[in-house]
């Protein structure tokens, strides 16, 4: 009996103090914080947040907000963090404008886990080091040599993976595409045998990173941190024999991201050491891999479902494929003609963004559409604030290429790599990557889904509920 009056007494006490600080936290904030509810601590609004997505209506969660606070800036509470969101056009410039003046990207603490830095620096750090790096590698002039070998790869992928077959689950196939591309184009990797030694490995650790940070024996998360420390100790082998390679004229300084960082020093004239660079390229493989995987799913499933759309693109590609002779790559001049094909990729994207927001972090106090917004408030904005809002896009459920037409969308609307100086440094290589893949499957094939109302779903990337299996039809040669 004692035991439960005790147990009595704590609850009190704990909802006492909880009370406390809720009342306090409002008085001292004032009527100046936007609107909003924070939910249960800890879980905030999670289960919201995520399950709009699991049900493929991500962008539910942010107009329910917008509508019940009548605010494009609103505050909850997701990932263990109060959050503030901001929404629209507006919110998008003002916080793609103000980055490292009032805002600073943010990731949670389980990311560090999973991308520990050799250099003992956080994971936002270690992402401005690497930017600093990237733009010379991945400027749209550079990228221009890399088109050959990613047709090169494409065509060995399509010839492997899809031809002489009835069916095909799409979601995994564009996977091994963008992540056998990455790894030829980040280190030189062409071996089936040993891409596949990574790719395993990998998607563990990707379920890792998109799973509930519990660090224990069997958890997933606990998997992805033993995949990426795998991972990392192969990547050193491969970066020890490619200094060897390149003092005894056997790589290119120019071949690949691997060599491009060995050979770069930065400001002070120092080079990264041998883990640095294989943290770096891991974080790289990351992100070129789930963004581009996810848009080439989505434009099979359009596709699929829109078959004017197809034609206008099969015409398109096959123009292009028809102006090769026997054996000639795909170049500059090629991609600029694919107009049509990456309006209807731009629209695809603008629907299922394969970044559907991102965090940030106030750096200082300041004022935004007349609210206090706290040092230290982290802050997300949503791509879908603006991608499916009738405000932007007219019929915005609607399938319409002609959207990015002329001028196009109006600034800071279509958002699918984010924007300002955090915008995705490889939107061009994805860019390459998701045309060369276009290419090569509608000049090959026609195909229906096999679940015909299969929807896109956010788990937190968007990705077909089923994994989209299609039934192919080659064309006749």
């Amino acid at each position: 009996m004692d035991l439960f009056y005790a147990s009595v007494l704590g609850f009190f006490v704990l909802f006492v103090t909880l009370s406390l600080h809720f009342l306090f936290y409002r008085q001292k904030a004032g009527a100046n914080l936007p609107p909003g509810r924070t939910g249960f601590p800890i879980v905030g609004e999670n289960l919201e947040f995520l399950a709009t997505g699991w049900k493929g209506h991500p962008e539910k969660f942010i107009f329910d907000r917008i509508a019940k606070y009548s605010s494009y800036v609103f505050r909850t509470s997701l990932f263990g963090s109060p959050t503030i969101v901001l929404c629209g056009s507006a919110g998008n410039k003002f916080l793609f404008s103000n980055e490292n003046k009032l805002v600073q990207s943010w990731w949670p603490n389980s990311v560090n886990k999973i991308f520990p830095s050799s250099t003992q620096t956080s994971s936002k750090e270690e992402s401005i080091r690497l930017r600093k790096m990237l733009p010379n590698f991945l400027k749209p002039e550079a990228l221009r040599r890399y088109i050959g070998v990613m047709d090169v790869v494409a065509s060995r992928h399509f010839a492997s993976d899809w031809e002489n077959k009835d069916q095909v689950m799409t979601f995994s196939l564009t996977k091994h595409y963008t992540f056998r591309l990455a790894c030829r184009l980040l280190v030189s990797l062409e071996d089936p045998r040993h891409v596949a030694k990574f790719e395993d490995p990998f998607g563990v650790l990707v379920a890792g990173v998109l799973s509930i940070p519990i660090d224990l024996p069997g958890t997933p998360f606990n998997r992805g941190i033993k995949a990426s420390k795998f991972i990392r100790k192969e990547l050193v082998t491969i970066i020890k024999q490619r200094k060897i390679d390149l003092a005894e004229g056997k790589a290119s300084p120019t071949q690949d991201i691997l060599s491009h960082m060995l050979l770069t020093s930065d400001e002070n004239g120092k080079f990264m050491h041998d883990m640095d660079i294989a943290d770096k390229i891991l974080g790289l493989l990351l992100g070129g891999h789930d963004t581009a995987s996810s848009a080439c799913a989505s434009i099979v499933k359009y596709l699929a479902e829109l078959p004017e759309v197809y034609e206008g693109v099969y015409k398109e590609q096959l123009e292009i494929a028809k102006s090769k002779g026997p054996g000639e790559l795909l170049n500059w001049d090629d991609i600029h003609k694919m107009k049509y094909s990456w309006n209807v990729a731009r629209e695809a994207m603008r629907l299922a963004p394969p970044v559907q927001g991102a965090f940030r972090e106030a750096i200082n106090d300041f004022m935004y559409n007349g609210f206090s917004i706290p040092k230290g408030s982290k802050i997300y904005w949503s791509a879908n604030s603006t991608h499916k809002n009738a405000e932007f896009f007219p019929e915005p459920m609607k399938f319409d290429p002609s959207r990015f037409e002329g001028s196009g969308p109006a600034p800071n609307t279509f958002v699918p790599f984010g924007g300002g100086p955090r915008m995705c440094p490889g939107n061009e290589y994805a860019r390459l990557e998701i045309l060369v893949f276009m290419h090569h499957l509608v000049k090959r094939f026609k195909w229906e889904k096999m679940i015909p109302d299969e929807k896109i779903v956010v788990t937190p990337m968007p990705k077909p509920e089923k994994g989209l299996p299609i039934r192919l039809f080659p064309h006749k040669a």
